[in-house]
């Protein structure tokens, strides 16, 4: 890659990419997703925009950015897709289920006994597998929910992840972080072309519902959440967009009801509706 006098970044034979036009697209991701791209994120979305403009036949940026402004449906869900980023894992940041099987439920399942209702969101689902994390947990903690309604809400930006954890099927290298017993109990392993593939099983899929959701637009969820899992979102937006989120979360959840977030992000001078109990662990207080 290399930088002329007249802001032109040249990557390959392909494309140019002005910055004016970056600026343009950082707008509409802005726009859009509510991400605040960075300056160091250029190289990134050259890499995943590109590729758009070769299935699209398309000569340069311009062009493409002309279609987005144009609000062409199909094309903003691709650009969504392309821009947003989807690294997960089972049991990523493990100690968030260890608390929510050990001291969460519990204490759900005691201030609740009477309602029967349990309902996790689970923000920003990528392809699954934190939502099945969770669906684990539960199904772990089944004799504590016997008789109880509980389902786990699993959205994202993302429709082609979404599609993936819609189906539950993955290779077997995705399950490094869990343990056998685990795999054994809670997929099925395929067979013939499917071998290497395991799918989550039915008692574990019947928690989960997948759904497409853009934080930034409105919510058709009522709530409450007895938990929220929004880990590793908002490190992408900045303080005024997470404030904005968190009010909007704080009124789906009542006092007790408990929210994880990732390993690098606080509430720190962005809400004060909830208080800080463990390592990103947080409780929504009475404010």
């Amino acid at each position: 890659m290399n930088t002329s006098a007249t802001g032109l970044y040249r990557y390959s034979a392909d494309f140019k990419l002005t910055d004016a036009e970056f600026e343009r697209i950082r707008q509409l991701v802005r726009e859009h997703t509510g991400i605040a791209l960075s300056d160091a994120k250029r190289q990134l979305v050259y890499g995943r925009l590109s590729r758009r403009l070769r299935v699209l036949k398309l000569t340069d940026f311009s062009s493409y950015i002309g279609l987005l402004e144009r609000g062409e449906t199909g094309e903003l869900e691709e650009f969504i897709n392309a821009v947003t980023t989807n690294l997960t894992s089972f049991f990523r940041e493990s100690h968030h289920f260890e608390y929510l099987g050990r001291e969460g439920l519990p204490a759900i399942v005691a201030r609740d006994k009477g309602q029967r209702r349990l309902r996790i969101w689970c923000c920003a689902a990528s392809t699954g597998e934190e939502a099945y994390s969770i669906a684990m947990v539960l199904r772990e903690c089944q004799e504590q929910l016997t008789g109880w309604d509980a389902k786990i809400l699993a959205t994202d930006l993302d429709s082609a992840v979404l599609a993936t954890g819609s189906a539950g099927i993955y290779a077997a290298e995705r399950f490094g972080s869990m343990g056998p017993l685990r795999v054994q109990k809670f997929f099925q392993e395929g067979t013939g072309p499917e071998a290497g593939r395991y799918r989550a099983n039915r008692e574990l899929r019947s928690l989960v519902t997948f759904r497409q959701l853009n934080l930034m637009s409105p919510w058709p969820m009522r709530g409450p959440f007895d938990a929220i899992f929004c880990r590793n979102v908002i490190i992408y937006f900045d303080k005024s967009t997470q404030r904005a989120l968190f009010e909007r979360m704080a009124r789906l959840q009542r006092p007790g009801d408990y929210l994880f977030l990732g390993h690098s992000e606080s509430l720190y001078r962005v809400s004060e509706h909830y208080d800080l109990i463990g390592k990103t662990i947080y409780r929504r207080n009475e404010t």
